[in-house]
């Protein structure tokens, strides 16, 4: 096998030796086990060695391990991770796709806090960045630019995830749509002055193209970050003279904004958020606090004044925001200044799941430059606050659940393009402002906009019907369970482990297996949508898919671990054990999961299922080492029946699931009655007897 000299010199952690394989971590450990002849580790520690890419190459290949060729940018990769530094692997990917598109490598005199971070020479590269760039553009040509620079960004963004916040393209597209409805003239300047890795400023792209767009710019304090953000517009085709001019810098925009001067008809920001190294006390006298000085703790809205300030005249800021900004003691005066003057016109609150941090129900405030009239149907003394939560799939009121990742983006951006224009609609209402300059001056979309007694009525139908029907389903699987009596002990059947029926060939067990996270979608099922599962135990948990093209090269492959239907599921972690039939197959399993494939004519799936389930079970199973026990599969053990006893036992235990499931539904359809009662009694709205 052809390898380059650098090759021969990288070294790999066992992550990126599963990739190249195209199995699971878990299944490369096996390999060092089970293989003397596996590649010994160069480097590293015990918990994280590293092995030589050449060696682990040639010992897959000698293996035969390898279920499908290894592509040209996979084997590339690991020598970008070798550079070991953030930066410098993020500065090299930001290098190829400005090469590869026709982008000076040098950035504009406008850039030069970026330049600086490359580091000496005319590239800032160093001799071996220089190879592996050379390299690179060489394997472009024939993988093609998009592609390899699509590849390359991605495998940084996932080695760096904890690092780096992505504004999702969803929540960038919707920022677009609401700033165009908002802004009805002609958009000529768009300014992100928290750019990122430049989301926002593509959607803006992609919403204004051929429609007078003159200047896209952006701004972030990170060099690589606006490196990548100029490397991204290229990649996108924003480049060349008959297309907007596109500037990115690298600066502090608080502190020191290399683009103090620029007057923008449409901003589009997601700020850094809780930050307290800002810049509070040297900032102290800045001029764009108009509506008073952001205390140390609310960096949100000294981003807030400043997106303010940098607005042209008539023109609309979107600004993504924590909730808590919109109700903290500590920024009540300037949210109150903001509101006379008639800048802060809207407030949305979006469901948790549309944005990181997921678990959080993130806001939207759209602003208006200083003296800008009202919006259709309003008045500059109104506020129109949207909640876009209520409505939203998996997340109603009290539910409990987590079901935010089930974002319908569609029918949020429907709702808040009708709330701005005027048409009104549930969830969303037009305030006084008199009416929020209260003590609290707490903008919260949610303590302000009562429920629809239309909807109230619709709901208590809708739960009372459903609570019927989880009772008298109850009720039937209760009667026959019921009436089962246990057996006298001398009477009990000898049992069978797992590892012995395997040995017997009467079922075969396969582990889930790392995902491919890049392609791994949330929310509303896609078209060719394959259900994912990382957990069995998360009922109005995220909703996750994989397209169906994915799934079969990496089932394929080995990559992936597919269930096929009435294949027994097993959570293998010993605080989350639980046991189901999978009955909505084709599922891709998770890492801590695993599939157990009966021969029908041997095994009934249920009866196992069944009998695997048993909390005795799991415990003599179980490892008891840590919080981070498992339980051993080939351990559990079941009865020795004949298969029509076993299907006898089978049809038993689907009455348990129809009861477990018909009880978790009635607990849960009750907890919402309990919720919209008192509700209704708060309010006065229960009928007089």
């Amino acid at each position: 096998m052809p390898e380059s000299a650098e090759s021969a010199a990288i070294s790999v952690p066992l992550a990126e030796v599963a990739r190249i394989a195209g199995v699971g971590r878990a299944a490369v450990s096996n390999w060092r086990r089970r293989h003397e002849t596996f590649p010994a580790p160069v480097g590293g520690t015990d918990a994280s060695p590293l092995f030589s890419l050449a060696e682990v190459e040639a010992w897959l290949h000698r293996e035969g391990k390898l279920k499908a060729a290894v592509g040209p940018l996979e084997r590339l990769w690991p020598e970008y991770e070798a550079l070991g530094d953030r930066d410098a692997m993020g500065l090299l990917v930001a290098e190829v796709g400005l090469r590869m598109h026709g982008e000076p490598s040098e950035p504009k005199d406008s850039d030069q806090a970026t330049t600086s971070a490359l580091g000496a020479g005319q590239s800032g590269l160093d001799e071996r960045q220089s190879a592996l760039l050379e390299r690179t553009l060489h394997l472009a040509e024939g993988k093609g630019a998009a592609e390899t620079f699509g590849f390359l960004l991605e495998r940084w963004l996932r080695t760096h995830v904890r690092q780096i916040a992505v504004t999702p393209p969803p929540l960038a597209d919707l920022m677009a749509e609401i700033a165009s409805a908002v802004h009805e003239e002609e958009v000529r300047v768009v300014l992100d002055p928290a750019c990122g890795t430049g989301s926002l400023l593509l959607a803006a792209g992609r919403r204004w193209d051929g429609s007078g767009l003159a200047e896209l710019r952006g701004q972030d304090s990170d060099p690589v970050l606006a490196s990548l953000t100029r490397a991204r517009l290229a990649a996108t085709g924003y480049t060349g003279p008959a297309l907007p001019e596109v500037t990115v810098t690298a600066a502090d925009t608080l502190r020191a904004g290399a683009q103090a001067d620029v007057q923008a008809d449409v901003i589009l920001c997601n700020p850094p958020s809780n930050e307290r190294d800002w810049g509070h006390a040297e900032l102290a006298t800045d001029p764009r606090w108009v509506f008073g000085q952001p205390p140390r703790t609310e960096s949100e809205l000294a981003w807030v004044q400043h997106i303010a300030a940098a607005l042209a005249p008539e023109g609309v800021g979107v600004v993504v925001l924590p909730p808590a900004v919109a109700a903290r003691r500590a920024g009540r005066r300037i949210r109150a200044g903001l509101l006379r003057a008639g800048v802060l016109r809207t407030v949305i609150a979006l469901p948790p799941g549309a944005a990181p941090p997921h678990g959080v129900g993130l806001h939207l405030w759209v602003l208006r430059a200083a003296g800008t009239g009202g919006e259709p149907g309003a008045s500059p003394g109104e506020v129109t606050l949207v909640d876009t939560v209520a409505g939203q799939i998996g997340t109603g009121s009290g539910s409990g659940g987590t079901g935010g990742s089930n974002v319908d983006w569609k029918r949020i951006t429907e709702q808040a393009v009708k709330a701005l224009r005027g048409s009104g609609g549930p969830g969303s209402m037009r305030v006084p402002v008199i009416d929020l300059l209260d003590e609290a001056v707490d903008l919260t979309p949610a303590r302000h906009i009562p429920r629809s007694r239309t909807a109230d009525l619709v709901d208590m139908r809708r739960s009372w019907a459903l609570f019927d029907a989880h009772a008298s389903a109850l009720q039937d699987a209760a009667g026959v369970l019921s009436a089962l009596e246990p057996v006298e002990a001398s009477d009990i059947a000898p049992l069978i482990t797992v590892a012995e029926l395997e040995r017997a060939g009467a079922l075969e067990i396969r582990g889930g297996q790392t995902l491919p996270e890049a392609e791994v979608e949330r929310g509303v099922r896609p078209v060719d949508g394959v259900r994912v599962l990382t957990g069995l135990r998360r009922p109005g948990g995220p909703e996750l898919w994989l397209p169906a093209a994915e799934v079969a090269r990496g089932e394929k492959s080995g990559a992936l671990t597919v269930t096929a239907s009435q294949d027994v599921v097993l959570s293998v972690l010993a605080r989350d054990f639980d046991v189901h039939v999978d009955t909505e197959a084709p599922s891709v399993l998770g890492p801590q999961l695993c599939v157990l494939r009966v021969d029908p004519s041997v095994l009934d799936p249920w009866f196992l299922a069944g009998c695997l389930r048993a909390p005795d079970n799991a415990r003599q199973a179980g490892t008891h080492a840590s919080t981070t026990s498992r339980v051993d599969v080939r351990r559990l053990r079941v009865p020795r029946f004949s298969l029509e006893e076993q299907r006898r036992y089978g049809e038993i235990y689907r009455r348990i699931t129809t009861f477990e499931r018909e009880l978790q539904g009635i607990r849960q359809v009750g907890g919402e009655l309990v919720r919209s009662l008192g509700d209704l009694l708060a309010h006065g709205g229960l009928p007089r007897t």
